[in-house]
């Protein structure tokens, strides 16, 4: 058993270490490096969520826009300034005012900016504290959710699910003078001024700063989600996952943990979302499509649908191999388009791992390199018990007979 725990920290921290160097590995890649971590996080949290907990929502991307279209619309509209306005629509929070710019150009800021006293601030909220609303906004909508729809049977929630992405998506598509549209939402990067580590400095453009903010981000993530399962609610969801009725007639409450999980997961997506939104600076509401639901799930699937890291490990070598093969194969004189085709040959994967590995293609394989020896060592201890008492009886027998 201390084998197990050693090798399994072991594997932990040469993951993580090979994590952190990453970029020094692969600088050329490094967009692909961020969004790989990106689809980690949404693989790994929807894996808790249908895994571990047995609820299948198509909700996920639709979770991971709110955050990101949550990030963006305030960092478009919501300024404080230490003077009012008299022409936005303002709120007075004691020497500050709360402002909300119009979608006009010029806004109204920009045209009262003349008007205002010398030496008034205007202060644009800073990424992180828009990431951390984007939270609070997608636990909130999961909350609403879970609220309405969990205490059905399970078809309700994935058919309820798709239709709250669809109709989010729609409402963002067509609100062009405030969200952009299909055209897009303008976003800030996560360090607009740059940032200097250690005496380096990085341009607001360069992506090794937002790399090490999304992989903090994963492995918080990754960190509390394990907590979670190690946990009694983790024990919980599983109980409710194998039989819902069984688990209410021993007092869990039911819908109250599916409920919590649920809008747990819905933050987590929205986390991810709200730094991706940074990242790319520039979010469209295709990001929210169905298509893009199927990716997360399927790399779910492959990695391990009952594994937090394999779902994970899963999303990461699965968005490195859809952008290795957008290369043209050519065999001879025959090309083969794989920007078209790779989709294809993903989806045959998918096809054959539900076929054949029902746990994913990468979760046996963390258990065989975590679990190694421990059949053997399982066996020895039933063995040793077994020829003890033999050698102790004669002792037990004089004790008795004095």
């Amino acid at each position: 058993m201390r084998n197990m725990k050693l090798l399994k920290t072991l594997t932990w921290v040469v993951g993580t270490g090979f994590l952190i160097i990453l970029p020094f590995l692969i600088p050329t890649r490094m967009h692909v490096a961020v969004i790989a971590l990106y689809y980690a996080i949404l693989a790994s949290s929807w894996a808790l969520l249908a895994g571990y907990g047995g609820q299948f929502s198509f909700a996920h991307m639709a979770f991971a826009g709110l955050g990101a279209y949550t990030a963006g619309l305030i960092g478009k509209f919501i300024r404080f300034t230490t003077a009012p306005t008299g022409l936005c629509t303002e709120f007075s929070m004691g020497d500050w005012w709360l402002v909300v710019q119009d979608a006009g150009s010029p806004t109204c800021l920009e045209t009262a900016k003349a008007a205002m006293p010398v030496g008034a601030l205007i202060v644009k909220l800073p990424a992180w504290l828009d990431i951390t609303m984007g939270i609070i906004v997608g636990g909130l909508f999961g909350l609403l959710i879970g609220a309405l729809v969990l205490r059905l049977r399970r078809t309700y929630l994935a058919l309820f699910t798709i239709a709250f992405a669809e109709i989010l998506r729609t409402v963002i598509n067509a609100e062009r003078d405030i969200t952009g549209g299909p055209g897009g939402l303008k976003v800030d990067p996560l360090f607009p001024n740059g940032l200097t580590i250690f005496g380096r400095t990085f341009e607001a453009a360069d992506k090794l700063p937002s790399y090490y903010v999304m992989l903090v981000l994963f492995l918080a993530v990754l960190a509390l989600m394990y907590w979670l399962v190690g946990s009694r609610f983790g024990l919980f969801i599983r109980s409710i996952r194998e039989d819902e009725e069984a688990a209410a007639s021993l007092g869990v409450n039911v819908v109250r943990y599916k409920i919590l999980l649920f809008t747990i997961t819905a933050m987590i997506a929205a986390a991810a979302g709200g730094v991706y939104a940074h990242f790319v600076r520039v979010i469209a509401p295709n990001m929210m499509v169905i298509k893009e639901m199927s990716v997360v799930i399927a790399m779910a699937v492959i990695g391990g649908m009952e594994s937090l890291l394999g779902a994970a490990i899963g999303a990461i070598i699965i968005e490195f191999a859809l952008e290795q093969l957008r290369s043209d194969i050519t065999i001879g004189s025959f090309s083969i388009n794989m920007t078209d085709w790779r989709l294809v040959v993903f989806g045959a994967l998918l096809m054959i791992t539900l076929r054949f590995w029902g746990n994913g293609l990468i979760f046996p394989i963390i258990q065989r390199i975590t679990r190694r020896g421990v059949a053997e060592e399982t066996v020895a201890k039933r063995v040793q018990p077994a020829s003890t008492p033999t050698a102790e009886a004669p002792v037990m027998e004089q004790e008795v007979e004095a």
